[in-house]
């Protein structure tokens, strides 16, 4: 079975999905995902500081006092609904031309994306930049949390 985005797949397991991507999929993947997940981090923050904002003007700083932090809140929903959406991707993947499928190849729902997002800033958050190591040991360029949340990256078919 094969779809436009160059996914086709068989099934030598139950639950074990072999992926057939041309290499033009896989193409630069790594070092535009670097380059999306900065600018995603630029784009939360910034709307993590306009909410923090709003919130302290609208409570007179008590805010200030009461609220947790909002950047785990803010990331978990961004990554939640821009991936789950019909672009498949946040602003910053789509600015790299990337796009997030789960392995069969079909759209990635809320809950896998907004998981993907909290192993995504867990593992860096423990290991640093060691996450993306693991990409370059997989054939398909997945990271561990791509291959915990059961998704992978790959260029925008044209």
């Amino acid at each position: 079975m094969s779809d436009s985005s160059g996914f086709s797949r068989t099934s030598p397991a139950p639950f074990q999905w072999q992926l057939h991507l041309p290499p033009a999929a896989l193409a630069g993947v790594r070092t535009r995902r670097i380059i999306a997940v900065c600018l995603d981090l630029i784009l939360v923050s910034v709307l993590v500081a306009a909410l923090w904002f709003v919130l302290i003007v609208l409570t007179f700083g008590v805010a200030l006092f009461v609220l947790p932090p909002l950047f785990p809140f803010v990331a978990f929903f961004y990554n939640g609904f821009t991936v789950s959406g019909w672009r498949m991707a946040t602003p910053g993947m789509k600015a790299m031309d990337l796009e997030m499928r789960l392995t069969d190849g079909s759209s990635v729902p809320f809950l896998y994306a907004a998981v993907h997002a909290v192993l995504f800033y867990l593992s860096w958050f423990f290991t640093g930049g060691l996450i993306l190591i693991v990409s370059l040991f997989t054939a398909d360029k997945r990271c561990l949390h791509d291959i915990f949340s059961g998704v992978i990256v790959t260029r925008r078919a044209n």
